[in-house]
């Protein structure tokens, strides 16, 4: 019993060394670069969204041009244009 808890004890120890330093703080610069990068992502989702909705307002417009124009058509034949 004493050897396994010994053993157990060896490997914790040597799990917990393994873990780097560099995972455990942050500098400020490592934390300025992942806040820029992070806030450059955002930015290109966001360009990337407003896109998409621009793309279909465009299409909306279109198709109620579209629409709006044949009725007009529609009406001018029923009054004998």
């Amino acid at each position: 019993m004493k050897r396994f808890l010994a053993l157990a004890l060896l490997v914790i120890c040597s799990l917990a060394v393994t873990i780097p330093a560099s995972a455990q703080r942050m500098t400020p610069e490592e934390n300025a670069q992942r806040s820029s990068k992070a806030a450059k992502q955002q930015a290109k989702m966001l360009k990337k969204a407003n896109k998409k909705q621009s793309k279909a307002a465009k299409k909306y417009a279109k198709k109620q041009a579209k629409e709006t124009k044949k009725a007009n058509r529609q009406l001018q034949e029923r009054r004998g244009h």
